[in-house]
């Protein structure tokens, strides 16, 4: 066992040497520039399509949030329409289409179509 150990060991030194020895003589890298023509021997020239360009997708801005305005502190709410009355929603106030007791439950319609409820005045 011990011969095996020892030849392996001269194996890997010699081979190291060696490895240095060719890496140390190797020639420098020098750079050359060739320009060549290619002409094919037995197939016919390709020309493939053009790669294929899509335009960018176009740009979608969001629509601006949506603003309700509380009406001014100094002006109250009034309404009033043929059935002689009107609901305060805040910050709504509409007529109301029918007669109803005051502070009976009733409601306006928003900006975005949704029941506002309120009071009768």
């Amino acid at each position: 066992m011990m011969l095996f150990v020892s030849r392996f060991r001269r194996f890997v030194i010699v081979a190291g040497i060696l490895a240095v020895a060719m890496g140390a003589l190797a020639p420098t890298a020098q750079a050359r520039v060739f320009v060549g023509i290619g002409v094919p021997l037995f197939a016919p020239p390709y020309y493939g399509p053009p790669p294929m360009y899509y335009a960018p997708p176009p740009v979608y801005y969001a629509p601006p949030p949506p603003v309700y305005y509380a009406p001014p502190q100094g002006v109250p709410m009034v309404g009033g329409g043929p059935g002689g009355g009107s609901c305060q929603a805040p910050p709504y106030a509409c007529p109301m289409d029918r007669p109803s007791a005051p502070g009976a439950s009733c409601y306006c319609v928003g900006n975005n179509g949704s029941r506002i409820w309120g009071r009768v005045n």
